[in-house]
Formats: structure tokens, sequence, C-alpha cells
């Protein structure tokens, strides 16, 4: 299924890209600047600073948000290891539990997650 996405997003990219070559000049669209009740005029060069800066504080919410999911999967992981570990304890070397197979791999998914969301 991804192989067959990312095929799909390879055809639309060269579809996009034959057609600025073979369509000659390509039309670039500029949309219109944000106008806000209450401001008034500003000058065009003031525009890529307000651009930058409400690109900043974007940025800035989305670091937060990722921090916050971060902290609440990781106490997750600790009280799934947690239970994991007292789960286990209650075993004997005979005897092994559906529940901890199911909570170890549940560990895993999470932990991967985790570091890949960690990476970027």
């Amino acid at each position: 299924m991804r192989m067959l996405r990312v095929a799909m997003m390879g055809v639309v990219l060269m579809m996009g890209v034959s057609g600025r070559v073979s369509g000659g000049e390509p039309k670039q669209f500029t949309p219109p600047p944000q106008r806000f009740p209450g401001q008034g005029h500003q000058p065009d060069d003031m525009s890529p600073n307000i651009d930058s800066r409400r690109a900043e504080q974007q940025e800035e919410v989305r670091s937060t948000e990722r921090q916050k999911r971060l902290v609440a999967d990781t106490d997750k992981l600790l009280a799934l290891a947690t239970d994991l570990k007292q789960q286990v304890d209650k075993t004997n070397k005979n005897i092994l539990s559906v529940d901890v197979i199911k909570k170890a791999d549940e560990i895993e998914k999470l932990a991967h997650s985790v570091k890949e969301r960690m990476k970027g």
C-alpha cells in the first residue's frame, strides 16, 4: 500500500514537472496579503517581517505540542514498563502469559513511535 502511494506521488510530481517543461512558462499565483479588521495598510516591505514572525510563532507552537506529546508518551511508556515488570515478577520460568507478550509488544511500538518523533 505504501509503495502504491509513493508511486502515485512520483507520477503526480512527474506530470507537474513535465507540464512546466512542455507547457511553456508556468503561471505564478501570488495570493493577496491578508488584512485583518482594525489593521491599517502596511507597506509591502514589512510583509516579510510579519510572515517570518508568524512562521516563528507557528514553529514554537508546533514545538511545544510535540514536547507535550513526547512527555505524555514517555509517561505512558513508564507506566507500561512498570506494569510489565510486575507481571513478569508474578510468573515463573515455566509460565509466560499472553498478556505479558502483548504488553511487551505495545511497549515496543510506543517506544519506536517516540524515537521516530524525537528524530524529527
